[in-house]
């Protein structure tokens, strides 16, 4: 009911009972859409800001794509209604919103095309999306043939959903010039000083169809009538009424009336998106298909071809070959491409808040380092002298902070030397430091190296008279807003990540000739350590905060949120917890928070607010940051596991990350493998029945941090400035892997097996062992092979 097809391209589900939630997704550059098997739709595209085309049936707020997206009858989506002309009988494809059960049913969720297959007496009813490059707009296929043996009267309805547009203006119809429905809104406002920006609004949603249908409706009212979205009224009638939608809701339904043979079939085409004007609507009717190109591809299929090849741009730099086929699967074809989206896109948003946009670009360090470079440069230019660095970063011209980027969070700067570090072990470009950059600020201009130093000494600065870090109303978690808003509170976990930052930073200015620098840095992490340990450890593992009040909190004493996971592994990165320290906390985060699906970020989880603690304590138990298997935290820990060489712990953990492999596993989840969500339901103990369920939110930093565990720890392959050091660390009962690593323009092919008589690992390249297992002076263009043997 769920695989993988044999090429790998899909992933296929042959249900659309068994995981109702399962979707993928598909974006460029200027929108993003999320398809649910039963073909429900999230989309929004950019002008600049986050917009929508395809509505609710209720006026929206303007919010992130949000976890646990629920579905309702009306929610937003892309359907075919079938009628059979003879019978009078009614479906729907993909599923909804008529629910009648089909003969065979796949959901295949492919990288750059999602395909629904729907089969029921004998029809066929075949649909797929994809996306332009460039362009917010969603590209149909749909295709009917006739599977029995009798010849098929049928009429066919796509229907995609426009929505409640605007309170001020909204209208449809359908433009027989345009062989279009086009539906006509203006964007709420009330001030006149808004009327400048909201006149440029693609406020238009447009159905172009590339054949003319024998009738329509774009009257949502008047198409369900009394049969409601089930069952419409207008498609129990011979003909839809060509209607309109005059400051009515409208919708985008057209109908085509066919006869097929046996094994007879039609395709229909089809573009949906948002339009300024008919004029734009006209150009894009005649590029997609009036015009062809020398080849003689229309604009249609040139614009998918196009598409496809720039989601495979998004390939990244290991091939794997190991006893876990599914692992293999997620890590050669789906985790670079959730990786890319994350860093091309930019989630989508304006204003990224600052960590996000360096995790992300982190990631993209092992795609496009180019574009790593360009993202660090952007960011550090809208650092202030003072060495601090905003909430959000700035990406457009016209924008401005939003939401959580207007709340004070204190972690930003020790994201700095952290991400910064993967792009200097992938490219060696240690010039980077040298780069000018200007402040914010200020009108001086100083290097990269500069910038940097001074956000390190802010953090350093920006302690209480014990050495611990502020929090005001946040650090990584966004919602521990009330630990230190009175200037008082502290963040354990964040005193600790500084202490790892430093170690970072210490490295990286040995490595380019600052060995000053680099002495002082590790002072300087020494003494962060010693503080942790005196004020946070707490017996058996690290208090995650102190509050305004003097309160420690994450502690045994604690009857919810007694253990957080972040300090824990961040504790083994910066060197705070010694061995004693490091086997008593490893031990309490099996005891108390790993579960089947993962390790959760904190248990208990919390079930009513503390008010010293905020408003993570209201989340509901188990979701999100209270409690929740909170991918980007347990990938931190996971990272940590693999830097002290806790093989084992760490892969389990990892493998956890993924649905499966049992059937039982991936029903739980309710999740497809082929995208990290950011969360799956914890309060495991607590609440046991939903534990586990995806959150289906592929919006996560988890994925760079999964893919270093994979380069730095899994495979042990990871850059230096001398060449790359191979280290494996796979688990006991793995045999061997395969790998093919692209490295600094040259290309690894890795066999590591296991060898009775080998003691320690051993690395040979071309035959030659090196002993200290670092391949130095890779070429460009140079195929090299490689041999790692492992004890058995």
């Amino acid at each position: 009911m769920i695989r993988a097809t044999d090429d790998n391209e899909y992933y296929e589900l042959t249900s659309p009972t068994l995981l109702p939630k399962a979707s993928g997704f598909l974006w460029n550059e200027k929108m993003m859409i999320h398809m649910n098997c039963r073909g429900y739709a999230v989309a929004q595209f950019m002008q600049p800001e986050p917009a929508k085309y395809s509505h609710a049936p209720n006026l929206e707020a303007k919010t992130f794509m949000q976890p646990e997206q629920p579905y309702y009858a009306h929610h937003p989506g892309r359907f075919v209604y079938v009628k059979d002309e003879e019978s009078g009988e009614i479906f729907s494809a993909p599923y909804e919103p008529v629910r009648v059960p089909t003969d065979r049913y796949t959901f295949a969720v492919g990288k750059s095309r999602i395909v629904w297959r729907v089969e029921l007496k004998g029809i066929l009813i075949e649909m797929s999306l994809s996306l332009p490059k460039e362009e917010p707009m969603e590209l149909w296929r749909i295709k009917v043939k006739n599977l029995s043996q009798k010849s098929r009267k049928l009429s066919i309805y796509p229907y995609f959903t426009v929505g409640y547009m605007s309170w001020m203006n909204q209208s449809g119809l359908y433009r027989e010039d345009l062989q279009a429905i086009v539906c006509s809104s203006v964007t709420p406002y009330q001030k006149y000083q808004d009327y400048d920006k909201i006149k440029e609004f693609s406020d238009k949603t447009f159905l172009i169809a590339e054949r003319a249908p024998l009738a329509w409706e774009v009257n949502q009212e008047a198409f369900e009538g009394e049969g409601g979205i089930m069952m419409p009224s207008a498609i129990q009638c011979e003909e839809l009424a060509k209607g309109d939608a005059l400051y009515e809701t409208p919708t985008a339904v057209m109908q085509y009336r066919i006869e097929l043979e046996p094994d007879e079939e039609e395709g229909y085409r089809f573009a949906f998106g948002p339009a300024q004007d008919e004029e734009q609507i006209a150009r894009i009717r005649g590029s997609l298909f009036l015009s062809q190109n020398a080849a003689g591809e229309d604009g249609f299929t040139l614009a998918e071809r196009e598409y496809d090849a720039y989601i495979r741009e998004g390939k990244g730099c290991i091939e794997i070959s190991t006893p876990d086929r599914d692992l293999d699967n997620f890590v050669n074809h789906w985790l670079p491409r959730q990786m890319y989206y994350h860093g091309i896109t930019n989630r989508l948003t304006t204003d990224p808040q600052t960590r996000n946009l360096l995790q992300d670009h982190m990631g993209m360090s092992y795609i496009k380092p180019q574009t790593t470079r360009e993202a660090f440069l952007l960011a550090l230019s809208q650092q202030n002298a003072s060495g601090a660095m905003p909430d959000g970063i700035i990406l457009h011209k016209d924008a401005e902070l939003k939401y959580i980027n207007q709340v004070p969070h204190t972690d930003h700067c020790v994201w700095l030397p952290i991400c910064l570090s993967t792009y200097l072990d992938e490219t060696n470009d240690y010039t980077i430091l040298e780069e000018q950059v200007p402040y914010a600020d200020d009108f001086k201009t100083e290097s990269v190296y500069e910038h940097i130093h001074r956000a390190m000494h802010w953090l350093m600065n920006d302690r209480d008279e014990r050495g611990l870090n502020f929090i005001k109303q946040g650090d990584w978690c966004d919602p521990m807003n009330m630990v230190g808003y009175k200037g008082k509170g502290v963040s354990g976990w964040l005193t600790i990540a500084t202490a790892y930052a430093f170690r970072v930073w210490s490295e990286i200015c040995e490595n380019s000739g600052r060995t000053e620098a680099a002495k002082a840095f590790r002072m300087a992490a020494e003494e962060t350590n010693e503080a942790v340990n005196k004020h946070l450890w707490d017996g058996d593992w690290y208090a995650r905060g102190i509050t305004d009040e003097g309160v420690a909190f994450g502690i045994s004493a604690d009857r919810e949120g007694r253990i957080f996971i972040n300090p824990q592994g961040w504790s083994m990165l910066s060197g705070a917890a010694d061995e004693e320290k490091r086997a008593r906390l490893i031990r309490a985060v099996e005891e108390q928070l790993e579960t089947p699906y993962g390790v959760e970020k904190l248990a208990p989880s919390y079930t009513s607010m503390r008010e010293d603690v905020g408003r993570v304590t209201q989340k509901h138990p188990g979701s999100a940051e209270n409690g929740a298997v909170y991918n980007h935290a347990a990938a931190f820990y996971i990272y940590a596991l693999y830097v002290v060489g806790e093989k084992d712990r760490a892969y389990r953990l990892l493998r956890k990350m993924l649905p499966g492999p049992s059937l039982e596993d991936i029903i739980q989840r309710g999740q497809l493998p082929i995208f990290i969500p950011n969360y799956y339901r914890g309060a495991y103990r607590q609440f046991p029945r939903t534990a586990g369920r995806s959150s289906h939110l592929f919006n996560t930093g988890t994925v760079p941090w999964v893919y270093r565990c994979l380069i730095d720890g899994l495979f042990g392959v990871q850059g230096t400035p001398e060449g790359i050091r191979i280290e494996p660390q796979l688990p006991s009962d793995w045999k061997g892997a395969i790998v093919k690593r692209d490295f600094r323009g040259a290309r690894l092919h890795i066999e590591i097996k296991r060898e009775i008589g080998v003691n320690s690992a051993e690395v040979y390249v071309d035959g030659t062992r090196l002993e200290d297992g670092i391949l130095r002076d890779v070429q460009s263009g140079t195929e090299y092979h490689v041999v790692v043997k492992i004890p058995e």
